[in-house]
């Protein structure tokens, strides 16, 4: 069986991960075996921080509602399950971007939570 060298295969397979590494730092830009590692642990770090990325958005929100929560005298558990029973379908999002936007109206959610939980106790 003859020897095969790869030719431009290989050279291609090195450029496209040279290119993925343009602008580490030092030999990891430049040294095919170096920038192949730095390549790999980054392409891992994206993906799992593209999932963690949704867990921390949610998070942010969470603190956000339950700041507003309590600037309006309920916690944020009271206040979601209040909604829920209101039948109002607000998710997180949109919750933390109304109490920072607009928070007369993020008052008037936290109201009517209220008002559901009031009638629900009575």
């Amino acid at each position: 069986m003859p020897r095969v060298k790869r030719g431009t295969k290989r050279r291609a397979g090195r450029s496209k991960v040279l290119a993925l590494a343009k602008g580490y730092y030092q030999g990891k830009s430049k040294l095919h075996r170096f920038a192949k590692q730095a390549v790999e642990k980054a392409l891992a770090y994206s993906y799992r921080d593209r999932r963690a990325r949704k867990r921390d958005f949610r998070r942010l929100w969470i603190v956000r509602i339950n700041a507003a929560a309590r600037l309006n005298g309920i916690s944020y558990s009271a206040l979601m399950a209040g909604l829920k029973g209101a039948g109002i379908g607000l998710d997180r999002k949109s919750l933390a971007d109304l109490a920072v936007a607009d928070p007369g109206a993020f008052t008037e959610l936290t109201r009517r939570a209220q008002s559901t939980l009031d009638a629900r106790a009575s």
